[in-house]
């Protein structure tokens, strides 16, 4: 029970630090919730004006499973809202490719995902909304195709 413990730290470690970046980012890092299929926690990083890693430590409602992880690379399109003085912020669609580890019965089960979406980010405010959903083909123990789905809010600290 310790080592897997531990093992979850420093795979948490491991993977915040990847958002721990001098790099050029358009919104800075944000925090929130998303909630759907999986539930918790929703960190975005991004790296410039197209392109963001995102992640989440969650909680899947299917198949008794208390946690799940994943992390993508996204790259987001122009803004599919018009560029006007009044507009309140700007839609963006949204792909990418990333990994799920999920723990089934004390069992890893690992996948990898391809998240398609759309992200409102907010003007006036450093927040942004968004809806996704993944297809997430699971690699180990067995092959098997998955869906994740959800939406959630973030906000970003610059």
């Amino acid at each position: 029970m310790i080592k897997k413990n531990y093992r979850r730290l420093i795979t948490f470690i491991a993977v915040a630090s990847l958002f721990v970046t001098d790099a050029y980012a358009q919104d800075g890092l944000g925090v929130g919730a998303i909630v759907g299929e999986p539930s918790g926690v929703s960190m975005k990083y991004w790296i410039d004006k197209s392109t963001a890693f995102d992640a989440a430590f969650a909680w899947s409602l299917a198949d008794n499973s208390p946690f799940q992880f994943h992390a993508d690379y996204l790259i987001h399109s122009s803004s599919l809202t018009s560029n006007s003085s009044e507009a309140k912020g700007s839609l963006q669609g949204y792909f990418g490719i990333g990994g799920r580890i999920k723990n089934i019965n004390n069992e890893s089960h690992l996948g990898v995902r391809v998240p398609l979406g759309a992200t409102y980010l907010v003007s006036e405010v450093p927040v942004d909304i968004f809806a996704e959903i993944s297809p997430v083909l699971d690699v180990k123990p067995t092959v098997n195709l998955n869906w994740n789905g959800a939406i959630g809010v973030r906000y970003y600290f610059h």
